[in-house]
């Protein structure tokens, strides 16, 4: 099957894109497109990087830019709109894909045409190059419907997601369906995570499919993000998950998860 990789990028992660360009080149699964949405009113850093990797000269990457600031959930967005893989891959610009990620993720959902989305497992990229590994509170293969938001630890001091979001594959249909990112600061993958959960069920791979950079211009580092009160946008969250959770589920090849069977 194919799939279209969508990363949101603004100039100060500009550095991190060769790398994350070498994942995407070093894939065993060859039938991918890249999705590079520019988050900014200046495209140059992006582009000089992507440069110096030789992607611009790459069929398979179409790169294009906001001219605005809109942030990350609004740039995914505009990336989504100009998609038309059945299957979506997320590759934030400052991660990495393990080299079997979008083959394994793509065949569990081939294998499971119910499924509305697919992730395997996260691994912390260090800034010395080591990975750590993290266990999850799941158990390899189908997650049923709901689950997710069912294992999310969301209370103060236990904040803690089942899986992690950045490397999530989903069924580009139903993400249109559901309206794309949410527009929640620092939560838009969370928000969309939980959203495709309560309507579907998922698959969980036993085997790590992402990397994710530890570095210190992260947002989960940022001083912007120490004094930002998530308390509303996880209540949001929560509230759309129980009507979404309370209709009929999704079903692959329907026009509306409203419409479809239970």
């Amino acid at each position: 099957m194919r799939v279209d990789v969508v990363t949101a990028v603004h100039a100060a992660h500009a550095t991190f894109l060769p790398a994350a360009y070498s994942s995407l080149r070093a894939q065993t699964c060859r039938r991918w497109r890249w999705l590079v949405q520019i988050d900014g009113v200046n495209d140059s850093a992006v582009r000089a990087a992507l440069a110096m990797t030789g992607a611009l000269d790459d069929d398979r990457v179409v790169v294009r830019s906001n001219r605005a600031i809109a942030g990350p959930g609004v740039t995914r967005n505009i990336a989504l709109a100009r998609s038309s893989a059945p299957l979506l891959q997320n590759l934030d610009a400052d991660d990495v894909l393990e080299p079997d990620a979008l083959r394994l993720l793509a065949s569990a959902m081939r294998a499971h045409p119910r499924a509305g989305f697919a992730a395997g497992h996260a691994r912390d990229l260090l800034p010395d190059g080591t990975l750590r590994d993290h266990p999850l509170p799941l158990v390899p293969g189908v997650l049923p419907r709901g689950s997710l938001s069912e294992a999310w630890l969301d209370d103060p001091g236990r904040y803690r997601l089942p899986l992690h979001p950045a490397g999530v594959m989903w069924r580009r249909a139903l993400v249109v369906e559901l309206g794309g990112w949410t527009a929640l600061l620092g939560m838009e993958d969370t928000g969309l995570l939980m959203a495709v959960s309560a309507v579907s069920e998922g698959v969980l791979v036993d085997a790590p499919t992402l990397r994710y950079r530890k570095h210190p211009r992260q947002w989960s580092n940022s001083v912007e993000r120490s004094k930002f009160d998530g308390t509303a946008h996880i209540s949001l969250v929560r509230q759309r998950v129980q009507f979404l959770a309370a209709g009929p589920g999704w079903l692959p090849g329907t026009s509306s998860a409203t419409s479809s069977g239970p």
